[in-house]
């Protein structure tokens, strides 16, 4: 058997990595390019199944597939890495923008149509914007937190159906900020394409907050299948690029407008005072003297007492609790965080003192903004 030679390996590798670095360096400015395409393009610069495709892609060109797992991991951070270049470069130019009074960047999780969107609009009414779309909840708040846009619109509670647990959830996990709400009339409707027959539907698409606000209507058309997607204008836009007259969405009349569909029935929903409220999510706190409404979570022990003690905080310190919704901790049987609204302003001596003396009695308290409430 030949004698290895360490030296020689070595110097090839080092030969290896000098012809990496170049590739890796010409990749860079290539990235860099996209950055400002994306940019130019008001596109977002997350595109999640992209990034899948060139993992594969790398992945099936392996000739060796011991080495399979290593290079997944090795794209994937590559991905990682060029991603963050291009929320870099779109952060600074934000920076530049808003020195010379440009359009702020704002996201919101759908399409063009959607309740979310109807919510963005509303509540950034007159102000210079530039509207970006996501596909999921959690890539609105990445983009938030990574700087690719300033602020990001997302559903939180529902009159009917009650909270929203994803937002719950990841507004907790990455430490976002409210900074503001808005609420919005929601009245769903059956969409179709021209011509379709309500009698003839077999499918319908949408958002499961849809269909749950809508179940009394269902009822009367049990050979309807309900599949949920992404989201209601998003059912919507699907529906009219097909050419299928036996499927249809829930969705509201301006996405049917929008998209050129028919309403087969109107305000579906079984309540007549169904309305959806938004938080407008950034990743700095933002003071304002007129805010009205503090957002907390807070987790107790997991004790007898615990939470009626914490609540009982509230109530001797004159705190008026608007909404309390509850969510299960991750890898702790029946211990939960508690997400509380209540009235009032951080700038008030007496609410910073009744919330130091609130967390004393808590295994975790945190403050997720004080801002306008919506009073319409």
């Amino acid at each position: 058997m030949k004698e290895l030679d360490l030296e020689a390996m070595r110097k090839e590798i080092n030969q290896l990595d000098e012809e990496f670095v170049r590739i890796f360096e010409k990749r860079m400015n290539i990235v860099l390019q996209v950055a400002e395409y994306k940019d130019s393009k008001k596109m977002p610069v997350l595109d999640r199944d992209r990034e899948l495709k060139v993992i594969a892609r790398a992945v099936e060109s392996l000739k060796d597939k011991k080495y399979t797992e290593s290079l997944r991991i090795v794209v994937e951070k590559l991905m990682e890495v060029s991603r963050q270049l291009q929320v870099d470069v779109l952060a600074e130019h934000i920076k530049e923008r808003e020195q010379t009074g440009d359009p702020i960047r704002v996201g919101y999780q759908g399409v063009n149509g959607s309740y979310s969107h109807q919510a963005l609009t509303s509540y950034f009414n007159g102000i210079p914007k530039v509207e970006l779309n996501y596909t999921q909840f959690e890539d609105v708040i990445l983009a938030v937190k990574n700087g690719e846009i300033r602020y990001g619109v997302l559903p939180i509670e529902n009159s009917s159906t009650g909270g929203i647990n994803e937002v719950y959830d990841l507004i907790r996990q990455y430490d976002c900020h409210i900074v503001g709400e808005k609420c919005v009339r929601v009245e769903h409707n059956l969409l179709a394409l021209p011509g379709a027959d309500i009698e003839k539907i077999k499918k319908v698409f949408s958002h499961p907050q849809g269909f749950e606000q809508s179940r009394e209507f269902f009822k009367n058309y049990p050979q309807m299948e309900l599949v949920p997607y992404f989201n209601t204008a998003h059912s919507a836009k699907m529906v009219s690029e097909g050419k299928d007259l036996e499927v249809a969405a829930v969705a509201s009349a301006q996405a049917a407008k929008l998209y050129g569909l028919d309403i087969l029935a109107s305000n579906i929903n079984y309540s007549n005072t169904n309305h959806t409220r938004f938080i407008v999510i950034a990743n700095e706190v933002e003071e304002r003297p007129d805010a009205d409404k503090i957002t907390i979570v807070i987790a107790v022990k997991h004790e007898a007492g615990s939470l009626y003690n914490a609540l009982g905080v509230l109530n001797s310190c004159g705190l008026n609790m608007l909404n309390i919704e509850s969510r299960p901790i991750q890898g702790k049987s029946w211990e939960y965080f508690f997400h509380i609204d209540l009235d009032g302003n951080m700038q008030d001596q007496a609410i910073k003192d009744a919330l130091k003396i609130l967390a004393s009695h808590c295994a975790y308290c945190k403050v997720l903004g004080n801002y306008v409430a919506d009073k319409d």
